[in-house]
């Protein structure tokens, strides 16, 4: 199983130069079965990641670019009255795929924000009071612009919580943006790229995943992270339960990623930040959203054995 997540992020690298630790950060988030919201500047290959994804996942793939004027029936779908029936058809919007991109997210209202929200949690969404369920499985990876870039809503807290990770691409390195240059636009070369999961592939490395053991030693210094968030000066909230619950399923899967049947708290200390930065926030700055620095907090303050 190693081998087959390893030839996904070899795949991926091929249209995404130098960003191979994002890229093995966005698989552990597909694999642990939650969302991805992936923030940065336009122009950074977010949505080349997430097109690319999707082609070597052997995922259904849709792309929603949100607006300022975009409603929710533009996401979820719309019923349209049918004269020959005398009755209302329900027309499927975009959120009825396996991966779904959500670009732009934040340039939308929060009311179409919140579309999502049902979507992401239970897979599922719920029309002129009638509940269909999305298919499996189901993704979102949203992008978004920084906050402080003009036209931006920024998304409130619990629509945060719903992704799972998130993550920062940033400028290439000199040999990577070389590389770019040499050989074009590698957008182009998505379509070509292997299909080197299926579904029934994926279902059973996510279970394998469920199985890699936690020690008890583990879940300590885990929960040790977690009491510090809640209870530690300048933190305005802590790491809730599903915070906890998000970074030991990552820790699981970051474990078989790298050949390991069980956790160790490298595992917990590498994605302590894509997992939980955007769950926290300090208390001396309400208009943060990040909360990395609390994460380097943890990482600093907290120790490893108790």
């Amino acid at each position: 199983m190693q081998q087959e997540i390893d030839a996904v992020v070899r795949a991926v690298s091929t249209v995404l130069y130098g960003k191979e630790p994002q890229i093995r950060l966005a698989v552990t988030c597909l694999i642990s079965g939650g969302h991805l919201l992936i923030e940065d500047l336009p122009g950074m290959g977010k949505t080349t990641l997430a097109h690319a994804l999707s082609r070597v996942l052997g995922l259904e793939y849709q792309r929603v670019q949100f607006t300022s004027d975009m409603l929710p029936a533009d996401i979820i779908g719309v019923s349209v009255f049918d004269s020959g029936s005398n009755q209302f058809e329900f027309h499927q919007g975009p959120v009825f795929t396996q991966l779904l991109l959500a670009d732009e997210i934040n340039r939308t209202t929060p009311k179409t924000q919140s579309a999502l929200l049902e979507a992401m949690e239970e897979a599922q969404v719920t029309v002129d009071r009638q509940t269909l369920s999305l298919p499996n499985p189901f993704f979102v990876i949203a992008t978004q612009n920084p906050v402080t870039q003009y036209g931006t809503y920024p998304l409130p807290e619990s629509q945060l919580d719903r992704f799972l990770m998130r993550i920062q691409l940033g400028y290439p390195d000199a040999k990577a943006e070389r590389a770019l240059l040499q050989g074009g636009d590698a957008r182009r070369k998505i379509d070509d790229l292997p299909v080197c999961l299926d579904a029934e592939k994926l279902a059973r490395i996510q279970q394998a995943c469920e199985e890699v053991k936690a020690s008890d030693s583990l879940l300590d210094y885990l929960q040790r992270l977690v009491r510090y968030s809640r209870e530690a000066p300048g933190f305005d909230f802590g790491i809730s339960p599903r915070g906890s619950l998000a970074l030991l399923s990552c820790a699981k899967t970051w474990a078989l990623m790298h050949g390991r049947q069980y956790v160790v708290p490298e595992d917990l200390q590498q994605l302590l930040g894509p997992v939980c930065g955007h769950r926290l926030r300090s208390a001396e700055d309400y208009a943060e959203h990040g909360g990395q620095a609390l994460t380097r907090r943890l990482l600093t303050e907290v120790d490893v054995v108790g």
